[in-house]
């Protein structure tokens, strides 16, 4: 008896031990500061002068990634950018838990740029509506991990400007930066607090503006085309809708077309559409690969 009871204080002295051990150590951060994780996104951040850059944390046993965590060195040293090699779970305890690859960046956050920043080159004249300009547009997308992979998908294709509601939308993020591999820290997202004023500005510019829905239903009498069929002749304007309600009525009826993805079989309910930015991605591909085909 004496000895099962000396072997259950050992072990509950052998578990606090180990809480203790898990328990991750503190690290103060500097106010009005965020924390990046991730390797392509702490890396561009480096390369880039968008953000003020704090300290760069480290995983102490990189293994395999030794060459990155070397060339993350390097860039920190000459941004002047302090460098700690941490343990694993202070890395964690600092992005909270998100995977973060070893690699965690202090920074200043990035915003929105306003429109007027973004109207500074005059689109709307002759020369501008000659080309192929197409810009991405998105109401109320509020899941940082569908902006991250919108703002991924519209970087690679080669949409030039991504504009964004700012009411009921998700902010620019950490976790939005990882989901977009880094694109949010080079490419430049535009905000507007008035959607509709800024679609009928561009509307009177020359723009055309598509909406794009997940069935074939014409809506409120906007004709609904396959993404296949769109021909692409003026400067565009794709606008994307929340991830539950999809375009608002008065978007809607402010665009000259809706774009559908055809799908390749008769679909079950309950999986009729797709995720928003999957759908986006075909969409901006079927678009953009007439910008490279003109282009050649």
């Amino acid at each position: 008896a004496p000895r099962e009871s000396w072997s259950w204080r050992e072990g509950d002295f052998s578990k606090a031990t180990k809480s203790l051990e898990r328990k991750p150590v503190s690290i103060e951060r500097t106010k009005g500061s965020e924390i990046l994780f991730g390797i392509a996104p702490c890396s561009l951040a480096l390369s880039q002068s968008r953000r003020d850059l704090f300290r760069l944390f480290l995983k102490e046993s990189s293994g395999s990634r030794r060459l990155v965590m070397s060339e993350l060195v390097l860039q920190a040293t000459a941004r002047r950018v302090p460098v700690h090699h941490v343990k694993r779970r202070e890395l964690d305890a600092l992005c909270r838990g998100q995977v973060h690859q070893g690699v965690c960046l202090e920074a200043t956050p990035l915003g929105f740029k306003s429109l007027e920043e973004a109207e500074k080159p005059n689109l709307g004249d002759e020369e501008s509506l000659n080309r192929q300009l197409i810009w991405l547009v998105l109401e109320q997308i509020q899941d940082p991990m569908n902006l991250g992979a919108l703002l991924r998908s519209a970087y690679f294709l080669g949409v030039d400007r991504v504009v964004t509601s700012r009411r009921n939308s998700c902010p620019l993020t950490p976790t939005v930066s990882k989901a977009s591999s880094g694109a949010m820290e080079v490419f430049d997202v535009y905000s507007t607090d008035d959607l509709r004023s800024f679609l009928k500005a561009k509307t009177a510019e020359g723009w055309e503006v598509v909406g794009t829905v997940s069935t074939s239903e014409d809506v409120e009498n906007v004709p609904v085309i396959s993404c296949l069929e769109f021909q692409w002749n003026k400067p565009v304007i794709i606008v994307i809708g929340s991830e539950g309600d999809g375009l608002s009525l008065e978007t809607q009826l402010l665009c000259h077309r809706m774009l559908m993805v055809p799908p390749g079989r008769a679909l079950h309910p309950g999986i009729e559409s797709l995720n928003v930015s999957v759908a986006t991605g075909i969409l901006l591909h079927s678009i953009c690969s007439q910008k490279l085909r003109h282009s050649n």
